[in-house]
Order: structure tokens, then C-alpha cells, then sequence
């Protein structure tokens, strides 16, 4: 019942049920509230690590040990390229039984074979799981490991009469167990010692990892002296259904050379609000990939810390050692209160305009003593010279032309795309989104990812659907059907959805009308507005008539409209009574009515019926 509408004919070039199945677990995982982090990773989070996981090598093989409902195996194996889709092989463990059988549902529907999906269900810490079928004794190491452990889990060495020792092959090269009531480092370890030489790890954990005392500090100490810990990234608070404290997601790899810092990201206040919880924007995913890739120092944001860095803070992690937090105190300056003048220091910190057009606004400003400066003109004015200055209408021009390209070249790759040009979906929108950011990170005080998350959104809402309509035949076939215009109306019960006129599959009413029928949209405009007219001018007059006198024998039972045949009545009783006033109300009704659109043939036919005799009313 849940699927039984969706036109599997128009949508068949994707993965429709796998999409649904997924969006039903979002969704059961929304309403289930702290029980969701058992099976549920946010997608945001998911794609922050799948996105780094994909640049970073050639990915064969996928190991979650906490696979939850799946979700985190699947986003990773949606950013490889389709070769390496096809060979692509899963591998994942789950305690709970229901939640064991969800995943694998979840994969079967995305359309990864049994024979590429091998996930078992039972308990990751308590025994080693996969051990290497021809090494007895060794796991299994994989190109990827990825995962999401319950946090500071207090039973992660209770699950056995025994409980795990430090000679535990998963433990034995950092010569400590992680504390027992606090299993976030045993998780690491394990998912560690299953990951290639070749691999990278990405594992979401809270902050307490970077800071924390005894053995943890033992464990984080070897983690850094070993040269595994490859990048901290720091998200915001709140993001998690199942709790409300701030998440990092750690990066571990194998082959670091052995003097690659450790690349420590803040990207804690890059969010937006969307009912309880912070959610990431495209954009902010993108800007947490790239200062990855890039290994890019931008300040409050993010630190390259070398090795020695590390070691003088005690190995200490915790972020704001590293990145400093933004501040948006406003200093204040007593001399500058106190004798007057603008701080040199202060004009410093005007970057966007001073990087816009530097001549206009040096020359903006005069010195009035050593260290203080005043404005010579207005700062509107001064916005206003920068901003039309030559410099920076050239800089605005060339943007221009190049986004204009742009959208043209897009249109070009979107409009050829059919059924005979079969096109990776997922490979044309990042397409797309890396073209606008690589043209808008050449201009100074253009922030690129906020152009990345215009495109982003746009293709959410519009192209993506679009495109998979197109694909299926092409665009000017699409483009011509219409579908039923459907809306919710009535209240409570009797609220039912009915069709109110059709609409464009894919074009909007509102382009059709504008570019195909201009003029007779402006001819309604103009009716309307002498409709309008006239209304408001006859409503004055209805207003103006006497009760008393009997005037509102023309109107209609309501009272709200004036009465054709009423009115040509009263006219004519006027007239032959020569009521001077009442002709010449009744005759400016007469007027309007004739010009207002829509009664003009019940003017004529009044006029043409009418017996009074105009010439003895004029001599009169």
C-alpha cells in the first residue's frame, strides 16, 4: 500500500524502493527518539564520512561492525563510481536481532546482491568477527571501515563469563584495555584492527575521546606516536536523535608518511535549525570535505597541527586547543570614545572592502593622530564608490558572463539527456555543484559555498526529479504531457484531495503563460483593472442610495449588485416622471454597467429595447 501509486514506469532509473525503504527508516528513526541511535545514523553525519572515505582510495571491500540499519555501508558505496559500485562488497555485524534483519532488507533493496553482502548478527566486542578464513586467529582487513558505536557504552567487556583481556589481538599493540564503563576506544581498536594497510576509518565519537585521562590517554597518546590519527572533525551539537551532545568523526589511516600532521576541523557552527535538531546544509558537508582534501588551514575553522604540537599539549586533542573559537565581541577603544577617531586596528578588519577596490578606500580616510583615523565622507557614500568602482564592476561583469556560461553549458548537458544517453545521476550533480564552486572560489569575498548550496538545492527540488522523468524518454516529449493538479480541500473529516486543473510535468503553468501568452495575459490584466474600476465606482453609487426613497428597488435581493433589467425599469419611471436627480443617478448607473466587462450584452439589449424618447428629455 505504501508504494502502490509510485509510477514505476517514469521513475524506474532509480533506486525507488531502496529510496522509500530508507526515507521510511529516517522517518521511524524521527519518531522513535533516543531509541534511534540503536539503527540510526543521520544522513548528514553519514555523507560527511562516505564522501572522505570515496577520495581518499580505491574501496573494494566495507566493514561496519555496528551496522545499525545499514545506512552508513550504503551512502559509501553511493559516492564510488559505478565499476566500483558492481564489486563492491559489504560486510557488517548487528547485536539486535530486528534491527540485524533491517539492514539486510535495507541492502537487498538497494540492489546489492546476497552473494556481495555478508552481515552477521551478534556481538562485535564479545568476539572478534570476521576472522580471515585462510589465517586462523587474524581478522579480516578491509579497504574501509566505517561506523557509529553506542557511545561511552558501560558493557562493551560484559557480554561474556570471561571478560576480554588486554592480550586480545584487537588491544595487545596499545598494551592497555579502554575502561570498562566507557567502550568508545574499544570500538575504535576493533574497527582498527580490521582496516587495510592501504584503508581509511572514519568512526563517529563523542568529545570526551580527545580528552580524556587514564588508559584513554594511554590509548590516544599511542594512536598519535603510531601516525594512525589522520583528521578531527568537530560537528555540531544536537544532530543525533539520541542525543544532544556534540559528536566528532575520527579519520585513521595506516600509510600516513611520517611527518603528516594531524588536520583538526571546528565545524560546530555551520548548521541550520530544522525543528529539534541541527542538520547540516550541503554546503557545510562540502566545506568539511575540501579543508579535508585540501588539508586547508582557514582561520576558527581549522588547524594543521603537527606532531610536536601535539605532544607539548600532553596529547591532548580537545579542539579549542587548536582552532581558536570565532569571537564576536566588539572591542571597544576608550581612546577612540574619549579624543575621538576610528582605530587604525579596527579599519584593518574591513577585509571585504578594503580587498574590493584598496585605492577607494585608503583615500576614504584621513589620519587625525598617530593611530586613530576619521571618515572624510559618508559610509554609504563610501560603500557606494567601492561597490561602482571600476575594479570591481569588471570583477562583477566577468562573474556574470562566467555564470552565464555556465547555466548555459548545464542546459546543454541536462536538455541531451534521454533514453538513448543513459547518464549517472549522482555523477551529474556533482558535476554541477563542483563547476560553480571552482568558478566562484576565483572571485575574493564570494563565499563558493553558498552558490554550491543554491545548486544543491535546486537540484533536490527540481532537476533531480526532473532528470529522472527525462531520462526515462526526453526532455521535449516530457515536456509537453500535463499532469492532474491535485488539492487538499474541506476541514477535519470531510478534508479530501480533489484535482483543481492540470499542471506541467515538468514545466510550471506560470512559464508557460508568460512566454506563450504574453499579450493576452496583459489584455486580462488590463480588463481586470478597468473591472476593478468600475466595480469600486458602482459600489459608491449603491452606497449613495436612499432606502427611504425607494432606490434600492434596483439592486438585487442581496442588495450587493446592481439589476440590469431593474435598472433600465427605474430609468424609465424616471423618465417619465422627469425626476431630474433620480435620471441622472439611475443614467450614471446606466454608464458604468455598460462599460463593465461582462455585462455589456445586458446594457445593449436594455438600450436597444428601451422606448424613452431622448429628444423630448432634452428639450425638457
Amino acid at each position: 500500500m505504501l508504494f502502490a501509486d509510485l509510477n514505476m514506469v517514469d521513475l524506474q532509473s532509480t533506486d525507488i524502493l531502496g529510496d522509500a525503504y530508507e526515507y521510511l527508516i529516517g522517518q521511524f528513526a524521527s519518531d522513535a527518539g533516543k531509541k534511534a541511535g540503536e539503527f540510526y545514523t543521520p544522513r548528514q553525519v553519514s555523507e560527511v564520512m562516505a564522501q572522505i572515505i570515496a577520495k581518499n582510495n580505491e574501496v573494494r571491500s566495507i566493514y561496519d561492525p555496528t551496522v545499525g540499519s545499514g545506512s552508513l555501508l550504503l551512502t559509501v558505496g553511493k559516492h564510488l563510481g559505478k565499476d566500483s559500485q558492481k564489486l563492491l562488497k559489504y560486510y557488517g555485524q548487528e547485536y539486535n536481532t530486528e534491527t540485524y534483519n533491517l539492514t539486510r532488507m535495507n541492502l537487498l533493496l538497494h540492489g546489492v546482491s546476497p552473494d556481495y553482502m555478508t552481515i552477521k548478527n551478534g556481538n562485535t566486542m564479545s568476539q572478534d568477527w570476521p576472522e580471515d578464513p585462510n589465517r586462523p586467529g587474524e581478522g579480516v582487513q578491509f579497504d574501509a571501515v566505517v561506523m557509529n558505536p553506542p557511545y561511552s557504552d558501560k558493557k562493551w567487556n560484559s557480554h561474556e563469563d570471561v571478560p576480554l583481556k588486554v592480550s586480545d589481538p584487537r588491544f595487545a599493540d596499545f598494551g592497555t584495555l579502554p575502561p570498562d564503563n566507557k567502550g568508545d576506544f574499544a570500538y575504535l581498536l576493533h574497527g582498527l584492527f580490521h582496516l587495510g594497510q592501504q584503508g581509511t576509518m572514519a568512526i563517529v565519537l563523542p568529545h570526551g575521546v580527545l580528552f580524556r585521562g587514564d588508559s584513554e590517554a594511554l590509548i590516544r597518546q599511542k594512536l598519535v606516536d603510531k601516525n594512525y590519527l589522520d583528521a578531527i572533525i568537530g560537528l555540531p551539537s544536537n544532530m543525533f536523535k539520541n542525543t544532544g551532545i556534540p559528536v566528532v568523526v575520527l579519520i585513521l589511516k595506516k600509510n600516513r608518511n611520517l611527518n603528516d600532521p594531524v588536520l583538526i576541523i571546528d565545524a560546530s557552527n555551520d548548521f541550520i535549525k530544522i525543528g529539534k535538531n541541527n542538520v547540516l546544509r550541503d554546503q557545510d558537508i562540502a566545506k568539511i570535505v575540501d579543508t579535508y582534501v585540501q588539508k586547508k588551514e582557514i582561520p576558527n575553522y581549522s588547524h594543521v597541527a603537527s606532531y610536536d604540537e601535539i605532544k607539548e599539549n600532553g596529547y591532548n586533542l580537545n579542539i579549542p586547543r587548536y582552532v581558536e573559537a570565532i569571537d564576536n565581541e566588539l572591542i571597544q577603544d576608550v581612546d577612540g570614545h574619549l579624543l575621538g577617531g576610528i582605530p587604525k586596528k579596527a579599519i584593518q578588519q574591513l577585509s571585504v572592502l578594503k580587498k574590493a577596490d584598496p585605492e577607494s578606500f585608503n583615500d576614504s580616510f584621513d589620519e587625525i593622530r598617530p593611530g586613530y583615523v576619521r571618515l572624510n565622507q559618508d559610509i554609504n557614500e563610501l560603500k557606494l564608490n567601492v561597490l561602482n568602482s571600476t575594479i570591481v564592476v569588471r570583477k562583477i561583469d566577468n562573474l556574470k558572463d562566467e555564470l552565464e556560461n555556465y547555466f548555459k553549458q548545464s542546459f546543454s548537458k541536462l536538455s541531451s539527456i534521454s533514453s538513448n544517453s543513459p547518464i549517472d545521476l549522482n555523477e551529474l550533480k556533482e558535476s554541477l555543484l563542483q563547476e560553480v564552486k571552482s568558478i566562484l572560489e576565483k572571485y575574493e569575498n564570494v563565499n563558493e559555498y553558498d552558490g554550491y548550496q543554491i545548486m544543491a538545492t535546486l537540484w533536490s527540488q527540481y532537476l533531480e526529479r526532473d532528470l529522472e522523468l527525462i531520462s526515462v524518454s526526453n526532455l521535449y516529449e516530457v515536456g509537453k504531457t500535463r499532469q492532474p493538479h491535485m488539492v487538499m480541500k474541506g476541514q477535519g473529516s470531510k478534508r479530501h484531495e480533489e484535482q483543481d486543473g492540470w499542471i506541467g510535468t515538468i514545466v510550471p503553468n506560470e512559464l508557460i503563460k508568460n512566454n506563450l501568452f504574453g499579450d493576452q495575459l496583459n489584455s486580462i490584466s488590463d480588463l481586470e483593472i478597468k473591472f476593478n474600476d468600475y466595480q469600486n465606482r458602482l459600489d459608491e453609487i449603491r452606497d449613495s442610495l436612499s432606502e427611504d426613497d425607494g432606490e434600492f428597488d434596483v439592486l438585487n435581493d442581496d442588495n450587493s449588485e446592481f439589476n440590469s433589467k431593474e435598472v433600465s425599469k427605474e430609468l424609465k419611471d424616471s423618465l417619465s416622471k422627469i425626476d431630474i436627480p433620480e435620471v441622472n443617478r439611475l443614467q450614471d448607473v446606466a454608464k458604468f454597467l455598460e462599460g463593465k466587462p461582462g455585462k455589456q450584452a445586458q446594457i445593449d439589449y436594455m438600450l436597444e429595447h428601451s422606448e424613452i424618447n431622448w429628444d423630448k428629455i432634452e428639450k425638457k
